[in-house]
């Protein structure tokens, strides 16, 4: 009897060990608790909580057709405003979408529909970009003929001052970011860091990708990376964003919240993982919410500015009922119930635009109000001349 328990026992934790190795949780856990004990205490309230709500935004998900995708972005259109102006931040600004629309998905009239949509004050677009088997002058390609369509017929990215070129921020499709997937698919560009820079892009949000192998060691982390052309995922490590210290890589990076889910556990037991996607089956729940705003990435030296990046794949119709119906409306108001009382928390809507910004301002050793900082660096895009509404 003694002997089949402890087969039993021995069974169950293989098979556990076997579903985390399937899971790639390994990958990350040491970078997990590493983080977790480099966090710096707050000491300075209020703490300003930075919350970024960015979507892989994809109407041709599945390839349904023209007259599906208009509809899926039509919906958006329609019932995003709605939902979102029943809610505001500190500084009176109403929730930000970010879409990130995919290069190789374009079609004017989608963007068209969406630059309305942010002119009215609703979001901002950036580029996300499925490839495969690409090279380093393929992608170049792609990125410039992208953003000069973006911001010259749709006013839709940002005008670096200094330099008078667009600037925009960057998510890969497939979760694989110079070319980090292992079997070399969904990339093909080992330099893709360097090339995303020199095109124009201020920073990454493609992370954390995990449950998949795409995920870096690094986790709950604002650091910057440098580029080795010869190896992929040269962003697996990098160095922290940190007050006072200049960039220092290729390219930054500003990462969602990866964690543990305690309140939902395989066999009662084992946590779930806790990677900042919401989705059908993955509601924006209070207790989640308060696992970001805990584990969130700070700029190392700034630990009282909180920066919450969550994602989602928001275009396909099956989603719509999470993201513009009573789930996510309950996450915004459970937001302004605990998180912008004034005294102790400080809500701040931002954009991905914004959320560098801010970042940088913290670099700089600015210190206050983060929300003074949303147009630091960067200025808001024109909107093909309409005027934006804040």
């Amino acid at each position: 009897m003694a002997w089949a328990a402890l087969v039993a026992i021995l069974v169950f934790f293989g098979t556990l060990l076997e579903g985390l190795r399937r899971r790639h949780v390994f990958q990350w856990l040491p970078g997990y608790w590493a983080v977790r004990r480099a966090s710096e205490p707050t000491t300075n309230w209020p703490v300003h909580v930075l919350f970024c709500f960015v979507d892989h935004f994809e109407p041709g998900w599945k390839q349904p057709g023209v007259e599906v995708e208009c509809a899926r972005v039509d919906e958006w259109c329609r019932r995003y405003p709605a939902l979102a102006s029943r809610f505001v931040d500190a500084d009176g600004c109403r929730p930000k979408h970010t879409f990130f629309f995919p290069e190789e998905e374009y079609r004017e009239t989608h963007l068209d529909n969406l630059t309305a949509l942010c002119a009215a004050g609703y979001g901002e677009v950036e580029i996300h970009l499925h490839h495969d088997n690409d090279t380093s002058e393929g992608l170049r390609t792609k990125l410039d003929r992208y953003t000069r369509t973006l911001a010259e017929r749709h006013g839709l990215l940002s005008i670096d001052p200094k330099t008078q070129r667009t600037a925009w921020a960057f998510i890969h499709g497939n979760w694989c970011l110079d070319n980090s997937r292992p079997d070399g698919r969904w990339c093909g560009v080992n330099d893709e860091l360097r090339v995303l820079a020199q095109s124009g892009c201020y920073a990454d949000f493609t992370f954390p990708s995990a449950p998949s192998d795409t995920q870096t060691s690094t986790v709950n982390s604002i650091y910057y990376a440098i580029d080795d052309p010869e190896r992929p995922k040269s962003h697996d490590r990098g160095t922290p964003a940190r007050v006072g210290q200049p960039a220092v890589g290729d390219l930054l990076l500003i990462q969602g919240i990866l964690g543990w889910d305690w309140s939902s556990r395989v066999f009662g037991i084992v946590p779930r993982i806790e990677n900042s996607d919401i989705r059908k089956g993955q509601p924006p729940t209070p207790a989640r919410v308060d696992r970001w705003v805990r584990l969130a990435p700070t700029v190392r030296g700034r630990p009282e500015w909180r920066f919450v990046k969550i994602h989602t794949h928001g275009a396909p119709e099956t989603q719509h009922e999470v993201l513009l119906g009573p789930a996510t409306a309950q996450m915004h108001e459970y937001l302004g119930k605990n998180y912008n009382d004034g005294r102790k928390y400080v809500l701040h809507y931002v954009s991905a635009r914004e959320m560098y910004n801010i970042v940088k301002a913290a670099e700089a050793g600015l210190t206050g109000n983060p929300a003074q900082y949303r147009d630091y660096l960067l200025p808001p895009p024109s909107f093909a001349g309409k005027k934006a509404v804040s």
